[in-house]
């Protein structure tokens, strides 16, 4: 499949490619890296599927390394939306960019809480401002995010919660504008925390402005068959995980 939509490209086509996540990538890394990535084709990898809300499929479905995989090819950009609205204006944006691209999402229904017209390639998206900690969130976990926000704000806790949809290119003004006023983040993400978007954060941060960073994310481990929600419970990354890194963070910046 992928050596058929980089062929495609030659004859102008713009080919879109769909699968589960896993098969999306570590099937067939190989096949991105040289034929499309190294290439330079313009090839839109569309994988579904991804992470841990895949489900009762388990472990050998339910890829938690293809942030990482795909953010590390040259030239790959890196987009995980977090509901329907966003997937559906980041599948038409990047038909109108030239280059390969990673889009990533799941499976299960979730809540459609954002806008079409407020994506933008390479643009965080703000959900709330604040003082005390940053939560950076991707995919599914945004909207656990928001919920874990409102938690830590009823304890008096100023949160800005921030959507970073693309993981690569990062939005880095926005990150060091969000660090620099907070002093303290956590990173959420239905991915491996080595690797994604956690690895994304900690880098701009330690380049630029050291900060405690807590990481809610798969903890160098494989999956499970589970119903989904029942799946971001045990493996941490439900709302009560985001609310104890955020208060984690913020101790360990008043202790620093």
């Amino acid at each position: 499949m992928m050596g058929i939509a980089a062929g495609m490209t030659i004859g102008g086509k713009i080919p879109f490619t769909t699968t589960f996540a896993n098969f999306s990538t570590g099937r067939v890394y190989d096949q991105i890296r040289q034929s499309i990535a190294y290439s330079g084709k313009n090839v839109k990898i569309c994988a579904s599927h991804a992470g841990l809300t895949l489900g009762e499929d388990g472990a050998t479905h339910q890829i938690l390394e293809d942030i990482g995989l795909m953010k590390m090819l040259p030239g790959m950009t890196v987009i995980v939306p977090c509901d329907y609205a966003q997937t559906k204006a980041a599948t038409e944006t990047i038909a109108e960019m030239e280059g390969p691209v990673y889009l990533r999402f799941g499976r299960p229904a979730w809540p459609i809480f954002t806008k079409e017209e407020d994506f933008k390639i390479g643009k965080a998206q703000y959900f709330s401002e604040g003082t005390d900690v940053t939560i950076f969130a991707c995919g599914h976990l945004v909207w656990n995010a928001i919920q874990a926000g409102a938690i830590l704000q009823e304890k008096g806790i100023s949160v800005e919660v921030i959507n970073i949809h693309t993981i690569k290119p990062l939005d880095e003004e926005a990150v060091l504008a969000s660090i620099k006023k907070t002093k303290c983040a956590v990173t959420a993400e239905e991915h491996n925390i080595i690797g994604g978007l956690g690895d994304a954060i900690a880098q701009c941060a330690s380049k630029n402005f050291p900060i405690p960073i807590e990481y809610v994310g798969t903890k160098d481990t494989f999956g499970e068959s589970g119903k989904p929600t029942e799946l971001l419970k045990k493996y941490g990354l439900d709302i009560p995980d985001i609310v104890a890194a955020a208060e984690k963070a913020i101790n360990r910046k008043k202790n620093s």
